[in-house]
């Protein structure tokens, strides 16, 4: 019984989470949500101003902290291994919920583009964007990120293992193709106004400083493969560590002759 309703726990987890997603989606391009990141202000610039940066704190800190090795072995004292990464999820969720529903629109427009088919690839670079997360997940196992195959493998009386080192598709060109999704997704858009530029800063600001606090945990996690991966791969620009990496070759063969 009880397994069973950790695995219903899990579920609803995901289920509240996905959710969350596709609203988030609505929420940063403005289609098809009640309320979204340019809906009309109701509040004073400084107020909103005050109340987003609170809400999107709130979610900086609960998604960071909570991830950290140190903190999942103090939880789990209190919350069964099999659901802390599911509780971890509803949090995030939660925490985006009450984003969505507090947020402050702040008018204001800091740039439009006129042309229509520029402002229509700009849109369809956002949704890119969205998808290039989704993909990611999935390329390194969407449904352990998400509990699901936590509270699966304790439901068929599995033990956990934890997931290989792969570096699957995007993962051969950057370290962080959910992070550079979801930049793409933020920042693409035909219409920026002073909310829509606030929230693309704060989010770009807290995703360059979790790659810290996460690229330390790997190495810690995988040691000396992680390490050589950092040197191979561009943390977010493609290319870039390939072509500086030639550039290095080149000049030691350089100096070798």
């Amino acid at each position: 019984m009880k397994k069973t309703l950790m695995l219903l726990y899990g579920i609803i987890a995901y289920a509240i989470f996905f959710g969350t997603f596709l609203y988030a989606v609505g929420f940063v391009s403005s289609w098809f949500v009640p309320k979204h990141i340019d809906s009309p202000p109701q509040s004073s610039l400084g107020f909103a101003l005050l109340v987003n940066a609170g809400l999107l704190s709130l979610f900086a800190i609960q998604h960071s902290v909570m991830a950290r090795p140190a903190f999942k072995r103090w939880w789990t004292q209190f919350v069964p291994t099999p659901i802390e990464r599911s509780t971890y999820v509803l949090l995030a969720s939660l925490c985006l919920i009450l984003l969505f529903w507090q947020w402050q629109p702040m008018g204001g427009v800091i740039w439009t583009v006129e042309s229509e088919g520029a402002a229509t690839f700009l849109k369809s670079l956002s949704m890119l964007g969205f998808g290039i997360v989704l993909v990611s997940t999935f390329l390194i196992n969407h449904f352990d990120l998400f509990g699901l195959r936590q509270v699966w493998l304790n439901f068929r009386g599995e033990k956990y293992t934890d997931l290989p080192f792969r570096t699957p598709f995007f993962y051969k060109y950057v370290r962080h193709p959910l992070y550079l999704g979801f930049m793409i997704a933020f920042w693409a858009t035909p219409v920026m106004t002073a909310a829509h530029l606030f929230f693309a800063i704060m989010t770009t600001l807290y995703m360059l400083t979790a790659i810290q606090f996460e690229e330390r945990d790997l190495v810690t996690h995988f040691g000396v493969r992680y390490k050589d991966y950092k040197r191979s791969a561009p943390m977010l620009i493609p290319f870039t560590k390939a072509s500086k990496a030639k550039k290095a070759d080149r000049e030691t063969s350089e100096v070798t002759v």
